[in-house]
């Protein structure tokens, strides 16, 4: 072989990588774990179709819990927001109104950034 050079590296990589996609040991693992989950899925569907009561208190309690995550993260961002605050006031006055002034321009600068990968 001449000079086990990169132009064989990439092929390399891709072929050993392949080997590895189709290792058949893991696609059969992958396969029956995805086939025990649908059978539990279509269990527990089953089971929620025959008790509609159970139906909806899942359905409650999941949102509830959503809800109480939603509300978990609001407190975090107020809890942020007001230790943010507390360090500004703590500091010196000059430094106080520098360090707002570069708050305010990294915030714009990013809402900016937000508002033109929505567009």
């Amino acid at each position: 072989m001449e000079g086990g050079g990169s132009s064989g590296e990439p092929i390399d990589v891709l072929v050993r990588s392949s080997r590895e996609l189709l290792r058949p040991e893991e696609l059969v693992r992958e396969v029956t774990r995805d086939i025990v989950k649908e059978e539990i899925r279509r269990h527990l569907e089953k089971t929620l179709h025959e008790d509609p009561k159970l139906e909806q208190d899942l359905r409650d309690a999941v949102r509830d819990l959503l809800a109480a995550r939603a509300n978990e993260y609001a407190a975090v961002l107020r809890v942020g927001t007001a230790t943010a605050r507390l360090g500004l006031a703590a500091l010196p006055p000059e430094v106080r109104r520098e360090l707002t002034k570069d708050l305010i321009d990294l915030v714009s600068k990013e809402l900016g950034q937000i508002v033109e990968r929505s567009l």
